[in-house]
């Protein structure tokens, strides 16, 4: 049956991003193809338990002068990926043709600039005063990193931040697509970007979350999940002529169950109907989707959410993997960190392989790639990012 779509597709003109699998898109196509985990101990602070992290350990550049009341970990890393592999330029070159007006900016993040507001808090522990430096509204709050990133660039389009937990930035992809489908823009940057904290691996630690050793994504023997950082760009466009020969973003599908405040539906019924929705959308079946990104976090109930819906919804699934075993799951990010992964797939024509997995838990009715696939070019691919409270959203990008 031939389905009309409800949303047009926007082209994917640029993506670039930074992680524990490298500092950009080069080292983490990489990473993906040498399926080697890359989390590690953490060195950033010191926390009571043991669990490895997917931790950003190269130098971070520094903040401009006048952009100082900005500087955090967080902007920090997006101002990494912003200066890797000519992204800067493709903005650039988007602001010249378009006018800094037409240019939006939507970031994705759920821990924002916690980490430096902790050092903060912690000064004014020993010395009773905040430090003269920290800016609150500038470092902390959501839409931070989303202004420092606009100042940066100089752009003048709708300036605004989302933060629906690990749903963030793939939600900030469906939101940039709206912006371009009303006309509000012809270009608009989607920034995900999440850094580590205290607050999130304490948090996670005391729900029972956290592994000890690098997790395992559908594995039968999944012990829970790691906590990573990173910070992915990725440049959406109207389509045109001169962009006919890059990936497009179809549609995103979204859906809010509000089964639990942190576990998701046991039978997968919100992360069913996003990945549904994200077909109606674009018009598309289920039986043209050729690999799914499955968010895939290692818990034990998420993993099996999952897995039952990917079950409900296609009868004969595609081959599915998670790449949260590489370098962490990155939280806010997540949805953009992934949805580049899914675009390098799509590109580079492989189908990235699950790290970590030993034994496939047998409530996972489908194909699960263990180790990168490299015969396969995949066509249309789903990713998936599913957020505390049922905030669920999945990607669907189409080749070129």
């Amino acid at each position: 049956m031939t389905l009309s779509p409800l949303i047009s597709p926007v082209a994917v003109t640029a993506y670039q991003c930074v992680s524990a699998a490298g500092d950009d898109v080069e080292a983490l196509y990489a990473s993906l193809i040498a399926n080697r985990s890359c989390l590690k101990p953490l060195t950033l602070f010191a926390i009571p338990f043991d669990t490895l992290v997917g931790e950003v350990t190269s130098l971070l550049p520094a903040i401009r002068s006048s952009l100082q009341a900005y500087d955090c970990r967080n902007a920090r890393l997006a101002l990494k990926a912003l200066d890797q592999g000519g992204f800067r330029a493709s903005v650039e070159r988007a602001i010249e043709s378009y006018g800094p007006a037409r240019v939006g900016l939507i970031l994705g993040t759920s821990t924002s600039g916690i980490y430096d507001s902790e050092n903060a808090y912690a000064r004014l522990h020993q010395d009773g005063v905040m430090p003269d430096d920290f800016y609150f509204t500038k470092v902390q709050t959501a839409q931070a990193t989303a202004e420092f990133l606009r100042l940066e660039l100089g752009l003048q389009g709708p300036c605004y931040a989302i933060s629906t937990a690990c749903s963030s930035s793939a939600k900030a992809l469906a939101a940039a697509q709206r912006l371009l489908n009303s006309d509000c823009c012809d270009a608009v940057l989607v920034a995900g970007v999440d850094s580590l904290c205290r607050l999130t691996l304490r948090g996670f630690n005391s729900l029972q979350l956290i592994s000890a050793e690098a997790c395992r994504p559908m594995d039968a023997g999944r012990q829970g999940i790691n906590i990573g950082e990173g910070a992915a760009l990725i440049l959406l466009e109207k389509p045109g002529a001169e962009n006919v020969d890059r990936p497009r973003l179809l549609a995103v599908g979204e859906s809010s169950d509000a089964h639990h405040m942190s576990a998701p539906h046991p039978d997968g019924i919100g992360a069913a109907t996003a990945m549904a929705h994200a077909l109606r959308l674009a018009g598309r079946d289920v039986s043209e989707v050729d690999y799914i990104n499955l968010h895939a976090t290692a818990s034990t109930l998420n993993d099996l959410s999952e897995a039952r819906a990917v079950s409900s919804l296609f009868v004969n699934p595609p081959p599915c993997s998670g790449v949260k075993g590489l370098f962490g799951h990155t939280l806010g990010a997540a949805g953009a960190v992934e949805t580049v992964v899914s675009l390098l797939a799509l590109e580079r024509g492989f189908l990235p392989g699950t790290c970590g997995l030993r034994e496939p838990d047998p409530e996972c009715r489908f194909p699960v790639v263990a180790a990168p696939n490299l015969k396969v070019s995949p066509r249309l691919i789903l990713s998936n990012a599913f957020g505390f409270g049922g905030n669920n959203a999945s990607v669907l990008l189409e080749a070129a």
